[in-house]
């Protein structure tokens, strides 16, 4: 019987442009998260490399968290992962809507 397992790439752009792989990933140890190692996981996820669950289990994150990365790469690349940046850039995006 064949499985219908989903097929994943082996490798994916990261985002300096690098290829990242499962192996070049950061860590599953991980505690200190900086703006590069929090794009290379969203990068992973967005590529189809893992799944939100394998990178919420694999690394200790919540899903909200993540999904939080995610917004902020989405609004404003990678500067919006800074964390002493954040309320900078939420204030932004909210003023870019009003207008």
């Amino acid at each position: 019987m064949i499985q219908n397992e989903k097929i994943r790439p082996a490798k994916v752009i990261g985002p300096l442009g690098e290829p990242l792989t499962v192996d070049t990933l950061p860590p599953p140890s991980t505690t200190r998260w900086v703006v590069r190692r929090k794009a290379e996981v969203v990068a992973a996820v967005n590529g189809g490399l893992l799944s939100v669950d394998e990178v919420c289990d694999r690394y200790g994150l919540t899903a909200e968290e993540f999904a939080g990365w995610q917004r902020a790469i989405d609004r404003s690349g990678m500067p919006g992962l800074r964390v002493t940046r954040i309320q900078h850039y939420r204030t932004l995006y909210e003023r870019q809507l009003k207008y």
